[in-house]
């Protein structure tokens, strides 16, 4: 041992050469409690995963209500873009079908009371949104 050193239960600060015991914010004394940080990697993991799994789960249920919009929003760009000489009652399901030179129409007659080229059926819902039946 050094003959300038202290031993360790004397709080000797040896740049400012000055006793600071009672500057230090936590207690000094041989019998204060023993100090011991705490192990919060464990806590950060759990924690790292707890919110990658939230961020996950919210992206794939955006993801899936997003598709859902523009699969309804593509049905609706292919109704209004069809021929139709009527209005539509909403509430009733309507057909839509292809003619033979490309062009789509309309109707209220369903798919097993014709031979047209069936697309689908859609129900006019109360926000003059179509639906796929």
């Amino acid at each position: 041992m050094a003959a300038n050193k202290k031993p360790d239960n004397v709080v000797f600060n040896p740049e400012t050469q000055k006793y600071d015991a009672a500057l230090k914010p936590y207690a000094t004394n041989v019998g204060a409690p023993f100090i011991t940080a705490t192990d919060s990697i464990a806590w950060k993991n759990r924690s790292i995963n707890k919110i990658n799994h939230k961020v996950q789960t919210k992206y794939s249920e955006l993801k899936a209500e997003y598709e859902k919009m523009m699969q309804e929003f593509e049905y609706n760009n292919l109704i209004f873009a069809a021929k139709f000489t009527f209005e539509p009652i909403v509430g009733k399901i309507y057909h839509l079908y292809k003619k033979e030179n490309g062009e789509s129409f309309l109707s209220i007659i369903a798919p097993k009371e014709c031979s047209f080229n069936a697309l689908g059926s859609f129900y006019l819902n109360s926000d003059q949104i179509w639906e796929k039946v």
